[in-house]
């Protein structure tokens, strides 16, 4: 029975068709409030678009100008249907002033930006975002929003069926517009409540909107949890990640020493993930999701032909630090301002250890069964083997693809 659980496990992997590193689609949306406008970009993952869309014809998994030309109308019209700006629950009509190929981080994007007329003071804003809420097979999608009104920031993280973004303008950020200090030229330090990213359907003041009787009134609080979220969706998408750390404990080991792999997993991630987020560590993505890929194959390999293990939390901190490379990805290409770096890299990273934990205390029960059959040594290095055989796979398709 526990072999059958690891091999169900395992499979579960191959037969996933969206199986990837980080099977994400990912988009970013911009809003600037200006006295005389609104300007609002939405940027999306060029592979997201070809998934979509198509119009890859030389059939590289990229775009180039022409190609994008030739969607120019479609895409507009695409975009016009999933994301949709409302104002007082009544919908905005914006004008489309370009489309143009792009770059957030290393990943390759195609933005729109659309101007809408200024909004006042009162006034409650909404983004509703639709894209691939009809996909039957569903999608691992998330669109991180940015929002700047005059000096103040806020930040939003819709995914999963929360794909409302609302916001009460109030007449101090109206002002601010005009005057993006807020204070007749002198900077004025931005306060926690405005400055706390925002989760779906979160406004930036504690009040019930004109669109919502007084008992339904958004708690401002939810917003707190918006880059937990993250964290927990990033890593329960992370493919590799989570093959990496189940490679890491299907030896048998006694429980000190997976205590030790989790913790240096733990400390090696959360350092170059933090260091990666501040701007001091930078590599290369595919640099990076290669070496994760060859991380996995390595502790496979491992697996099947070393007998001893005991030093493995050493392995799994050297690896770990690559890792944490690769979770800061999302983050990055999000660009957080400072006045929130600390909390949502926090957050994000408690998000990711809760994961984590509970994957852990999931799979000890039944590691612990399988090591107590005859043919546990066998089942080790039958799962290792296919965990190899994936690995193997992500490298090529990361180096050479």
């Amino acid at each position: 029975m526990s072999l059958l659980a690891v091999f169900l496990f395992l499979s579960s992997f191959f037969m996933n068709p969206n199986v990837s590193a980080h099977a994400l689609s990912a988009s970013f949306t911009q809003i600037e409030f200006n006295p005389s406008e609104t300007k609002m970009t939405f940027s999306l993952d060029v592979l997201s678009v070809i998934e979509s869309m198509g119009g890859d014809t030389d059939n590289n998994g990229v775009l180039n100008e022409k190609e994008l030309e030739a969607l120019h109308r479609r895409l507009e019209e695409w975009i016009d249907d999933c994301v949709i700006v409302e104002m007082n629950q009544k919908q905005q009509e914006g004008n489309l002033e370009s489309l143009t190929l792009g770059k957030k981080g290393d990943k390759d994007v195609v933005t729109w930006t659309f101007h809408f007329p200024a909004f006042t003071h009162g006034q409650t804003i909404s983004l509703n975002d639709g894209l691939y809420t009809q996909s039957t097979g569903g999608t691992n999608y998330v669109n991180l929003i940015t929002s700047k009104h005059g000096s103040e920031v806020s930040q939003a993280v819709l995914q999963g069926k929360n794909r409302t973004w609302t916001i009460l303008l109030t007449e101090q950020q109206v002002q601010q517009q005009a005057d993006p200090t807020g204070n007749g030229g002198q900077s004025t330090p931005t306060s926690p409540s405005s400055t706390a990213p925002k989760a779906p359907g979160a406004s930036l003041e504690e009040s019930p909107s004109p669109s919502q009787p007084a008992s339904q009134s958004t708690d401002t609080n939810s917003g707190r949890f918006s880059f937990f979220f993250l964290g927990m969706h990033h890593i329960l998408t992370g493919y590799d990640h989570l093959l990496f750390l189940f490679a890491l404990l299907l030896r048998k080991q006694t429980f000190k020493q997976y205590a030790a792999i989790i913790s240096a997993f733990t400390v090696a991630h959360s350092i170059t993930l933090t260091l990666a987020v501040l701007g001091w560590v930078s590599l290369p993505s595919r640099l990076v999701e290669s070496v994760i890929a060859l991380s996995i194959c390595y502790v496979a390999v491992e697996n099947i032909f070393r007998k001893d293990v005991r030093y493995r939390w050493i392995l799994t901190f050297i690896f770990g630090l690559i890792h944490g490379l690769g979770f800061a990805t999302v983050l990055q290409e999000m660009e957080l301002p400072k006045s929130n770096l600390a909390f949502s890299l926090i957050s994000f990273n408690v998000g990711i250890e809760v994961v984590q934990l509970l994957l852990v205390l999931l799979l000890f029960p039944l590691l612990k069964m399988l090591h107590q059959v005859h043919f546990s040594r066998q089942s080790v290095t039958y799962g290792s083997i296919a965990i190899s055989l994936l690995g193997g796979f992500w490298l090529i398709e990361r180096l050479f693809m």
